[in-house]
């Protein structure tokens, strides 16, 4: 499965192409999806361009992304540097569940080693909102492992910092020999960010495991040009793919 995550939090204006509002970003899902994307994964803005967790946020992206792409699945970010306090994050989800179905979002990643995660992940399956485990390192392993939910998630996140492919190659088999028998059903999916994006793409298409690309995770193309929008990417990205195999 190949997912597109279209903006993460670059800021605005640091790349031309970048879609902040939910018009740029139903162009953009719109543009991806006929390349046979499969899933979507959002970081909405509010009307001042930053990151927002706010419902009426969430409700304009994911409205306007469904009005373009029906039936694909729809999911947005929970970092804690958007909103870093427990208990805002709790409130701000709640309102989630509260949105009416075509609003809110069909799953929400959830990177494990951050304070709000158990918590956040227990209310978002109590609502019936599926949750990406998001595995950044050991300690995050560590608590997917301990979590008695583990078996309920959507995806496993395996997510690795912009470092060296050969760094980034070693880190990848460490997490990955760590969630060997972890929820064994749940599908793991594999990206990198910047320097590792493109090589862990390949590698997930070489050990057959889901993967993403996007502007939020790299600007540049696998030579190394300027990627010009997330059509590009995904273009590029389905024929490393292919050539992966």
């Amino acid at each position: 499965m190949l997912k597109a995550c279209l903006n993460g939090n670059r800021a605005p204006g640091s790349h031309p192409s970048l879609p902040l509002t939910p018009a740029a970003l139903a162009r953009d899902a719109a543009g991806v999806v006929a390349l046979g994307v499969a899933a979507l994964h959002l970081h909405p803005h509010g009307p001042d361009g930053l990151e927002s967790l706010a419902a009426a946020d969430i409700a304009a992206a994911l409205q306007a992304v469904r009005a373009a792409c029906p039936g694909i699945p729809v999911g947005i970010s929970s970092g804690y540097w958007i909103l870093p306090d427990v208990a805002a994050q709790l409130d701000a989800a709640r309102a989630w569940t509260g949105l009416p179905e075509h609003a809110r979002p069909d799953f929400v990643s959830v990177n494990l080693h951050e304070p709000h995660a158990p918590a956040l992940a227990d209310l978002l399956l109590n609502a019936g909102i599926g949750v990406e485990a998001g595995i950044w390192n050991p300690e995050a392993v560590s608590i997917f492992q301990a979590w008695p939910r583990a078996h309920e998630t959507l995806r496993v996140l395996v997510e690795l910092p912009d470092v060296p492919e050969a760094e980034a190659v070693t880190l990848a088999d460490g997490l990955l020999r760590d969630l060997d028998g972890v929820a064994p059903h749940v599908p793991r999916l594999l990206h990198g960010l910047e320097r590792s994006a493109w090589p862990m793409l390949r590698l997930a298409g070489q050990r057959g495991l889901s993967t993403r690309i996007g502007l939020e995770d790299t600007v540049v193309l696998p030579d190394g040009s300027a990627g010009p929008d997330n059509v590009a990417l995904v273009i590029a990205a389905r024929a490393v793919l292919a050539s992966a195999r």
